[in-house]
């Protein structure tokens, strides 16, 4: 089954990057800056909570002297949910979307989300190249905990592509499964230690928010970025299960739903 969905994949890899290059020309084509504003924005961005929580509030996390600290937490947890949510928000509509090209083009259709992947990937390597810079500047580079990066990212990858696959899939029966879908996210979002430790939330509400697959993967990059130290493999591994089951699960409904998706859009 899986070499049946990557081996077309690979055989339109032309296809796949070119539609990547095209969407990425595509959002600053009217724009002055053209390209610059994916540059401009997370700077922004970083600058913003530098001053705002390090300067002005002097916001600080419970046991860490770094004046930075915190503003490097919430940089290093929302700028990875941001792949995450950007993944799945794109993915839940990318069938739907592409009804047209679906329609009246032969081509593997598994490559619509390969696309979406490759594309958020290629925003987030800007967005996470803005921050490390910022890390350098301002002395704050973790060591070799840093290695472990690659891994949780094919992790966070691999579950937010699979649940995408299954959510765009649904949606083009069920079109309430993308208003459903932005909904959730919110929810998701601030029922993550993102923009709070885990440790300042009470214990009763702690053991159901490390029932969320995504704790131990934001904990775990926080933990590089602000701790300088490696993540807790034990805590990711209910994670790569889930993300397994969830990719052959996918797969699986890929191949049910793939020939009746035409009829639908």
């Amino acid at each position: 089954m899986l070499k049946d969905l990557t081996l077309p994949l690979w055989e339109y890899r032309g296809f796949i990057l070119a539609s990547v290059q095209r969407e990425f020309m595509i959002r600053y084509r009217s724009s002055v800056l053209g390209s610059l504003w994916s540059f401009l924005n997370p700077l922004a961005m970083i600058l913003v909570y530098t001053v705002i929580f390090s300067q002005i509030m002097q916001a600080k996390l419970p046991g860490v002297e770094n004046g930075l600290a915190y503003s490097i937490y919430l940089c290093a947890g929302i700028l990875t949910w941001g792949l995450h949510s950007e993944i799945l928000s794109r993915s839940v509509n990318i069938f739907v979307e592409n009804a047209n090209m679906i329609k009246k083009l032969s081509f593997p259709k598994i490559s619509l989300p390969a696309i979406v992947v490759l594309s958020s990937l290629t925003n987030f390597g800007i967005i996470f190249g803005i921050f490390v810079g910022f890390l350098l500047i301002s002395g704050n580079v973790p060591h070799w905990p840093v290695l472990a990066l690659p891994l949780l990212m094919i992790l966070q990858v691999m579950f937010a592509a699979s649940l995408g696959l299954i959510l765009g899939l649904l949606n083009v029966f069920f079109r309430d499964v993308g208003q459903f879908v932005g909904i959730v996210l919110q929810f998701w979002f601030w029922f993550t230690p993102i923009v709070y430790p885990l440790s300042i939330v009470p214990e009763t509400m702690q053991d159901w928010i490390q029932f969320n697959p995504m704790t131990p993967l934001m904990t775990a990059y926080q933990g590089i970025f602000v701790l300088n130290q490696w993540p807790d493999w034990g805590s990711l591994l209910p994670l790569f299960i889930i993300s397994l089951l969830t990719a052959l699960a996918g797969l699986s409904l890929f191949r049910k739903l793939s020939p009746e998706m035409v009829d639908e859009l």
